[in-house]
């Protein structure tokens, strides 16, 4: 019983240990401390290896609470019901548990509230599109988080931040707002601008 805990323990911890990266930035708007956000970003080269651990692990544990029992030939009780801890219930709410913490990064955009803006824009001329260079970025709710941070700006039309491309391609009025305040936005989020260039 106390290995079919342990097991259970290591696939939770391996499961949130592999979304950590991705739940930082959603912790950090929700604490208001979004500077933090980019904290764990170390740890996602590791998450294919820790979401095969997590798979391996809670597959062990199943295995182990599946298979037949050997019979004991002898006059003891054995109908003594389990803890609830040591349940299939209790397990199966840690596998579906480690399952949202693995998938997170592709839901994490509903913890972030809508911070676009009506934009009345009097000059085409006054818009701007600028790309900026950003490193840190490693998930769909890093990309998230950058924008909820530079939609919080005056004057943003459209801000389309992309981990894969490490980038952020930002159109902004430039009578409302400049690149300096957009990039201690997105600076504010703990990922660094490492370059910047107008489209």
């Amino acid at each position: 019983m106390k290995s079919e805990n342990k097991l259970i323990s290591a696939g939770l911890l391996t499961a949130i240990t592999a979304s950590l990266c991705c739940i930082t930035p959603v912790l950090a708007l929700i604490a208001g401390i979004s500077g933090i956000a980019s904290t764990f970003s170390w740890i996602e080269p590791f998450r294919p290896y820790l979401i095969g651990l997590t798979v391996l692990i809670l597959g062990f544990a199943w295995y182990q609470k599946l298979k037949p029992q050997k019979e004991i030939d002898c006059e003891c009780e054995t109908d003594k019901k389990p803890k609830f801890i040591q349940s299939k219930t209790f397990l199966g709410i840690v596998t579906v548990f480690a399952i949202l913490m693995l998938y997170f990064p592709h839901y994490s955009g509903i913890f972030y509230p809508n911070t676009e803006k009506q934009i009345i824009v009097v000059y085409k001329s006054d818009i701007k599109t600028t790309e900026f260079k950003i490193s840190g970025m490693t998930c769909e709710s890093c990309e998230e988080h950058v924008n909820h941070e530079v939609n919080k700006l005056n004057g943003i039309v459209i801000s389309k931040a992309s981990y894969e491309n490490e980038n952020a391609i930002i159109e902004f009025d430039k009578t409302k707002t400049n690149e300096a305040e957009i990039e201690k936005a997105i600076n504010s989020t703990g990922y660094k601008v490492t370059d910047k260039k107008e489209n």
